[in-house]
Parts: C-alpha cells; sequence; structure tokens
C-alpha cells in the first residue's frame, strides 16, 4: 500500500509527547513491512536542517497556499528517517512543510492567534505536495487535531481530484484532551464549505470550530492508541465532551496499542546505562542501582526498593493524590529517584519532598534522557498513578528493564500491566506489577505496599520481572494491526 504519514511532530526533528515517537517509529515498521510511506510534517526552526540532511526539493519548488484571505509561499525540504539498526538512514522520506511565517517560532506548538491558521496551511500544503509528486496514496494516515481537518479537505476542497478518488483516510487520537478548538472564523479562514459549520455539522463545536471532531466524522476510520482508552472514550466522564461523536463512529472506531522502539529501550544494548543486562542474567541490573544512587548521593542498600518517577509534571499523571499521603509514603522503607518537569504546583511538591527527606528522595527538574534510561535500569519499581493514560511508554520500557510498574488501572496502562495478586487469584503467577482502580492516596499507597512487600521475596520479585521482560510491544505488532485498518478503511472508501 502507499501511505502518506502525516503529523505535527515526529522524533527526532520535532517531539513533545508520545505523537512525536509513534511518528517516528510507526512508518519505518510499515516500510518493513513492505508498503511504502511517506511521511510529512512542518518545518519548524528547533533543529538545524543540516544536521539531519535536509535537501531542498527543486522538482516542487514554490507552492502557494492561501489561509485566511493571504497566500503564503511554501516550500519543501525531503530527507529520510534516521535507520533502526544502525544504519545512518532509512527508506522512508520525510517532506518538511516550509513556511517561516508560521513554524519559525522556536516552539512546535503556541498560544498564537494564528494557532489554527498554521495548521490549515500545514495540511493544505500536505495535499498541494502529493498533487506535485503524482503520488496518489491508498491512505493518507492523520494524527491528533493538527491534521484534523484533512480529511475534509480531501472530501470536499479537492473532491474533484482524480488523485485521490481512491484514497481512504485515517485518523489516530493521541490524547483527547488536546481537541483544536477556535471560534468559527476559521471555517472561512479555511474555505470550508459552509454547510459543515451549520448547528450539528462535521466541523461545528459550540459555535465554533473543531479540528477534532471534524477528524473524528470526516475520517474513513479513527483509532486511539490503545483498547482501554477506546472503550474510555465512549463515557462522558473521559471523553472530553467527544464521546457523542466518537459514539457515532462507533463501528469504525478502534484501539491499537502503541509499540516502543526496542533499539532504543533494551537493557541488553542500551548505551546509555554503564551496565547492559538481560532477563537470562538480572546482575546487571543491581550494578545500575548501586551506580544510580552513588551518582545521586543516596546510601545504596540491596534490600531497600528504588522507586523511579519519570514523567511531564502535569495534572493528567496522577500526582494529586499523592498530596494527601505523603507522610505515609515517605515512612515506607524505599528511596525514589524523580526526573521531571510542568507545573509548578507539582515541581513545588515534589522539591519540597526532596529537601524535607534528603536521605531518601531526588529530584531532578528538567529532561535528561541519560538520567531517563539509568533510572529504568536502577530502579526496582516505577511509579505511574495516572488519571488518564491514553498508551504510556514509560511503563513498557520498566517492564523491559525489570523494573515493576505501579499503576492507575486506565487506558494503556491497564492494557500493558497486569497486576501481580489479581493473577494469583486466578490460580496463575503471569501478574506483571501492581495497580489499582480508584483515583485515591490510600489505593496508591495499598498498591506500593503490596509491591514493597513482595520486593523481600526474592523468587517472587525476580518470577513478576522476569515476566515482564518476556513481553512483547514491537512497532512490528503495532504496524500489522495498523495495516489491517488501512485495509479497511480502503474498502471502505471504495
Amino acid at each position: 500500500m502507499k501511505i502518506a504519514y502525516v503529523a505535527s511532530e515526529v522524533f527526532p526533528y520535532a517531539k513533545t509527547g508520545g505523537l512525536g515517537d509513534v511518528a517516528g517509529a510507526l512508518p519505518k515498521e510499515l516500510a518493513q513491512l513492505g508498503h511504502e510511506v511517506k511521511v510529512f510534517m512542518p518545518k519548524y526552526n528547533t533543529f538545524n536542517e543540516a544536521d539531519y540532511g535536509l535537501h531542498y526539493q527543486w522538482e516542487i519548488g514554490s507552492v502557494l497556499i492561501r489561509v485566511a484571505g493571504r497566500i503564503h509561499s511554501v516550500h519543501v525540504q525531503k530527507a529520510y528517517l534516521p535507520g533502526t539498526k544502525g544504519e545512518k538512514k532509512s527508506g522512508v522520506e520525510i517532506y518538511f512543510i516550509d513556511c517561516p511565517y508560521y513554524f519559525y517560532r522556536y516552539r512546535v506548538y503556541t498560544d498564537d492567534d494564528d494557532e489554527d491558521e498554521r495548521f490549515i496551511l500545514f495540511s493544505k500544503s500536505v495535499i498541494e505536495v502529493l498533487k506535485r509528486l503524482n503520488w496518489a496514496p491508498d491512505i493518507i494516515h492523520c494524527n491528533d487535531w493538527h491534521t484534523g481537518l484533512l480529511p475534509l479537505f480531501v472530501k470536499d476542497n479537492y473532491g474533484h481530484e482524480k488523485l485521490f478518488s481512491k484514497t481512504a483516510t485515517v485518523f489516530t487520537i493521541h490524547n483527547i484532551a488536546y481537541q483544536g478548538n477556535f471560534s468559527k472564523k476559521t471555517f472561512e479562514k479555511a474555505e470550508i464549505n459552509p454547510k459543515y459549520f451549520l448547528h450539528g455539522g462535521d466541523g461545528e463545536y459550540y459555535g465554533g470550530v473543531s479540528f477534532l471532531k471534524t477528524g473524528i466524522l470526516v475520517s474513513d476510520i479513527v483509532n486511539t492508541v490503545s483498547d482501554t482508552y477506546a472503550k474510555e472514550l465512549l463515557t462522558p466522564e473521559l471523553g472530553s465532551g467527544m464521546n457523542p461523536f466518537l459514539n457515532l463512529r462507533k463501528n469504525n472506531f478502534y484501539g491499537i496499542l502503541n509499540g516502543v522502539d526496542y533499539n532504543v529501550w533494551n537493557p541488553e544494548t542500551d548505551k546509555l546505562i554503564p551496565f547492559n543486562y538481560s532477563k537470562e542474567n538480572l546482575s546487571g541490573k543491581l550494578k545500575n542501582k548501586k551506580y544510580l544512587l552513588e551518582h545521586l548521593k543516596l546510601k545504596f542498600d540491596e534490600g531497600v526498593p528504588v522507586i523511579g518517577i519519570v514523567s511531564r509534571m502535569v495534572e493528567q499523571k496522577g500526582f494529586d493524590i499523592l498530596e494527601p499521603v505523603i507522610n505515609e509514603l515517605m515512612q515506607l522503607d524505599a528511596q525514589w529517584v524523580i526526573l521531571g518537569s510542568g507545573n509548578h504546583k507539582y515541581e513545588e511538591m515534589f522539591t519540597r519532598i526532596s529537601v524535607t527527606h534528603p536521605e531518601k528522595v531526588v529530584l531532578y527538574l528538567g529532561y535528561n534522557d541519560e538520567l531517563a534510561h539509568l533510572i529504568e535500569a536502577g530502579a526496582d519499581m516505577f511509579l505511574m498513578p495516572s488519571i488518564y493514560e491514553p498508551c504510556g511508554l514509560n511503563q513498557i520500557y520498566s517492564l523491559k528493564y525489570g523494573t515493576v510498574p505501579v499503576v492507575r488501572k486506565t487506558g494503556g496502562l491497564a492494557d500493558t500491566v497486569l497486576d501481580w495478586n489479581e493473577s494469583l487469584e486466578r490460580g496463575e503467577e503471569t501478574g506483571t506489577g501492581y495497580s489499582f482502580t480508584e483515583f485515591s492516596g490510600e489505593a496508591l499507597l495499598n498498591s506500593l505496599n503490596r509491591a514493597i512487600n513482595d520486593f523481600h521475596k526474592k523468587e517472587v520479585w525476580k518470577k513478576i520481572q522476569l515476566n515482564g521482560m518476556s513481553k512483547d510491544y514491537s512497532w512490528k505488532r503495532s504496524a500489522e494491526k495498523y495495516v489491517e485498518l488501512y485495509r479497511a478503511a480502503y474498502q471502505k472508501a471504495k
């Protein structure tokens, strides 16, 4: 199949969250399965184009795009996504939509008044570039609200184009909380047929315009990034106002769990940790724990578990439930290593804890990729108490590193972490971590106590570690499911 993969961020060129990781990995896996894939993203000035071998596309030249009544000259640069197994580059072409007026702002996303215009231009530009390449994709795979208008452009504004007469669209929701909701002027800026803005129309949302709603209702097939999250989005509690529209698309709405890149996150080959190890030989994990604690100036004790946190410090991640039980958490016989940044109130809470309990808590505010890898390798447990979690990646990394996850049972966390005690109740020993359902400090504390209790049972703990390390959440499995989705969308669009 010919697949145009469209995203506002693609790792390693731009990344603010899971979307960047997915967009940097999935297209390469699709190509490995024999499909022809071209990736499209904006050209930001957050990276040096020379570092990634971008080349100006003279054969495409200047593309004129009209947004909000103004014509902008758009140029295109091309490179190849980096290889997956040590190769300098993969065979997957990535096309950068280069419009300095909209994208040279030193940030991927902004709070500027023309945020809607930026992604109107991006979506229109993708279609115009496909025309100039004379490349007819079987599938245009759109991701998150930034590309939500693209399926409508293909269907309506470019509905006369024979090039796209057999093209199907797939729309992936990575996080329902980000919707691209703007005033009604946005429809005029985008030059979309007013019928789509009639009350209850595909693009209308409370008198304004929603890019996300448009993508949900117009695309041939919609999906999100885990089975449980897909079910949650159909409910008023977690659907963020989009649940009525997703229920309309219920028969064409699916969950596909994100994969992870085991070329990057694998304790056997990880170049960012001092001691590599495997499920056949776990000795390196203890060495990494010792190395981590000594470098962070914490006392090393093999018998004291280390609890790791690597996270954006935002409300979604569930840190509010730590505050009511913070004294009880600090009384646990455990050490804490915390990495992240975000909202001031969470940064302040973790700072206060680290200052009050310097003998057992170390905090690193900010982003540090090497430390993130070292925490995964050196910690005994990994805590993720999220309110909601579309997929989650750190719990999957943790499983691979033998670092037992303690998570709230929601979204992708519920799909990837099997509670040890629940497995025992079924007469099995298949658990890979610990989970809780109630969003409360007491429930979190209970799960941590269960984990710490089992940590001291060496054979039990090793069994849980090996169960997790044996799981396969590689991108290949996810890519195969996406191919099934593409085929269904293609048949539907015929």
